[in-house]
């Protein structure tokens, strides 16, 4: 395989095909008639998931970014179209196209109005979330950062629930706060830098290796920076928005949402806010108030989760919960901590997609996501009782399964410099096992005393195509993992290291002074 992509010259063009596809996908899925938009649509996720997965052979594990092109923009300025790829984002591009068409095909039966937009929107969505894990210009990053919040705003607007207009506003005024500043923080870095090196330029690699030259700037680039981030993302106490945009959305947004959106900002992160500024970000302080922020994430999350009396605001609030141990694992120091945050990234979006894909699916057939409006259906739809059992014990972190071992990694590598929070997080597992298994406990396995659940349907093969590659996933992650943890590791390596090294450099120089 790796010859084969050599020879058309793949990593020369794959990762801008990534992004241009779905943009040529919006144009005949608004021409096409109604009935045809959804199909288009798929077609085009589909190839875009086929096309991504050269990535995995084309991508070699090793430190720094692949598959590098950079076009000028805007050369007047220093913008140039910029691209790379490195065992961070990789993963996420992967989830990205792979859930793409499953968000496609989820939607045949639960969209009916407006079909050719609702469809075009999806693919504005997609060329978003690939854009922001792949850029390499912070200019062409802001770009398609922003972009990440249009798309999503109309879902969830147009399409949402009863409170859909109230979520999508909650929603676009806090992204739109957040991105704002991150904006000013880009503007500020970028003419510092140039006022130093005598280069205006947006440029990741130029900025990162000049990144000293903010000065004193630091403490306030880094605010904005993990402000805009911390929001995606999000850290309790920023996190209100998600609980009103995750129950109103549609299912495929919910989805999208839950399992890459909210990604973008543990990968800011990890990009950005973290390495251009390791003398802020690891400093006592810092670390002291994130991991904290963190661990109660953990812990809130969780125990919110549990009085949910609807099971789609549950899994909502799991992923505060889940999302905390990510931040956490950023934050340990340790190569183990930040696989096991990335491992947790990709574990998170297999399973709370899974969630919410049966979510959905219950709802279409019974129009409520009550939990106590259930009960005993594993009787009359032992198909879906299965999957959603899975599916549940993989986000409790069940070992054998994908969320064990991301969150086991976290702990492992955290309890080094954090012994106290990783004890208090490792409560969070417990939690999780008390809410998802309660809540599985009164939906499948408890009397079937409600006439109306006795006519339900189970699973049809839609929807069995939509959910079967994400059980597989969950399974695979669980017992074979080594595949992705040797891409992902020098990366990781690579980020502990340069932060470190920066952080150390950063404290000898303020020692001098």
């Amino acid at each position: 395989m790796t010859q084969f992509l050599a020879s058309i010259a793949y990593d020369q063009w794959a990762l801008h095909a990534l992004i241009l596809l779905p943009v040529l996908g919006i144009v005949p899925v608004l021409l096409v008639p109604v009935a045809s938009a959804r199909r288009v649509a798929l077609v085009v996720t589909v190839a875009e998931f086929v096309l991504s997965l050269g990535l995995w052979w084309a991508w070699q594990p090793a430190a720094g970014m692949q598959l590098v092109t950079s076009v000028p923009w805007i050369p007047r300025l220093g913008v140039s179209y910029a691209v790379g790829l490195d065992g961070i984002s990789l993963f996420m591009v992967l989830l990205s196209t792979g859930l793409m068409p499953l968000a496609v095909l989820s939607s045949y039966t639960y969209i009916t109005k407006h079909e050719r937009a609702y469809y075009a929107l999806l693919l504005a969505q997609a060329v978003g979330m690939i854009g922001c894990f792949i850029a390499t210009d912070l200019f062409v990053f802001y770009v398609f950062f922003e972009l990440l919040l249009i798309p999503m705003y109309f879902l969830i607007g147009i399409w949402g629930g009863a409170n859909r207009l109230y979520a999508a506003i909650k929603f676009f005024i806090y992204t739109m706060f957040g991105s704002l500043l991150m904006l000013v923080a880009i503007l500020v870095m970028v003419w510092k830098v140039a006022a130093v090196t005598g280069e205006l330029s947006f440029s990741y690699a130029h900025l990162l290796a000049n990144a000293h030259a903010v000065g004193s700037a630091a403490p306030w680039l880094f605010a904005a920076f993990a402000l805009a981030f911390a929001i995606k993302v999000p850290v309790f106490p920023l996190h209100t928005w998600l609980p009103d945009a995750h129950v109103e959305a549609p299912t495929a947004g919910s989805v999208l949402l839950a399992s890459v959106l909210l990604k973008v900002g543990t990968y800011g992160f990890l990009r950005f806010a973290v390495p251009f500024f390791p003398s802020v970000a690891l400093s006592p302080t810092v670390s002291a108030l994130v991991v904290s922020l963190a661990v109660i994430g953990i812990i809130y999350g969780a125990l919110v989760a549990l009085v949910q009396p609807d099971f789609k605001k549950l899994v909502a609030y799991s992923s505060v919960s889940h999302l905390g141990f990510v931040m956490l694992g950023i934050w340990s120091g340790t190569v183990q901590g930040v696989q096991g945050a990335l491992m947790v990234m990709i574990s998170h979006g297999l399973s709370t997609g899974a969630l919410f894909f049966l979510i959905g699916m219950m709802y279409e057939r019974r129009h409520t996501r009550e939990i106590a409006a259930y009960g005993g259906i594993a009787r009359v739809v032992p198909i879906f009782g299965i999957l959603l059992t899975v599916v549940a014990l993989s986000s409790i972190g069940l070992p054998g399964l994908n969320g064990f071992v991301g969150e086991f990694l976290v702990l492992l590598g955290s309890f080094g410099n954090h012994p106290g929070a990783t004890i208090i997080a490792t409560t969070g597992v417990i939690f999780a096992a008390a809410y998802l298994l309660w809540a599985i406990q009164r939906i499948l396995f408890n009397r079937l005393d409600r006439p109306e659940n006795e006519g339900m349907l189970d699973l049809n093969p839609r929807e069995l195509v939509v959910l079967i590659p994400l059980v597989a996933g969950i399974v695979w992650l669980g017992l074979f993992p080594g595949p992705v943890l040797r891409r992902m590791e020098p990366s990781a390596r690579q980020f502990v290291e340069t932060t470190a090294a920066g952080h150390a450099s950063a404290a000898m120089a303020e020692v001098a002074r």
